[in-house]
């Protein structure tokens, strides 16, 4: 019993975020977004929806004007991060792990394409990742690149412990989120 009021307790603030998307905006609290995982398979990411349903599904900075897609509490849930919490399913699900490159966008080739030629397609995408707490939406692809290159060849457990840390400062800190 004792593990049920835990679990129950551990789970309120997912579920308290699930049903402000529901009640702010039309449409399911979850949006199942095609992701390029390891070696280049496509897996499907959940997130918290914080955008509108029918918004294009492409890179939010290839949007015209992405402030109008947001929903009411789109962008509270993407500065504070929160949308991003139903992603613990894809590592718990082995299609994602909590370091590692953020996992593209079916669509993204020109990202695909740069990641494979440095060899950063062979690793599990991660929740946060070294190009994450370097910049985040502020980084040009090349650099993102250049970023999860370095990450290849220096990833280990403190490393992973560092940017972690970092995530978690940053995250606090609302740095480097654009919209």
């Amino acid at each position: 019993m004792l593990a049920a009021l835990a679990g129950c307790f551990l789970l309120m603030p997912v579920l308290a975020v699930a049903a402000l998307v529901r009640l702010t905006s039309k449409g399911p609290a979850l949006y199942w977004s095609d992701r390029v995982g390891r070696n280049n398979t496509i897996f499907k990411m959940p997130k918290f929806r914080s955008m509108r349903v029918g918004t294009p599904a492409v890179a939010t900075h290839l949007l015209a004007d992405p402030k109008a897609h947001l929903t009411p509490i789109g962008s509270f849930l993407r500065k504070s991060s929160l949308d991003e919490l139903p992603q613990l399913w894809s590592i718990l699900m082995g299609d994602m792990s909590f370091v590692g490159p953020r996992p593209a966008l079916f669509n993204q080739h020109d990202l695909i394409e740069l990641r494979t030629k440095r060899g950063v397609h062979a690793l599990v995408p991660g929740l946060t990742g070294w190009a994450q707490v370097n910049g985040r939406d502020d980084l040009p692809i090349p650099q993102k690149v250049d970023l999860d290159a370095e990450y290849l060849v220096r990833q280990n457990f403190w490393f992973d412990i560092k940017i972690l840390w970092m995530t978690l400062l940053k995250v606090v800190q609302r740095d480097g989120v654009s919209h």
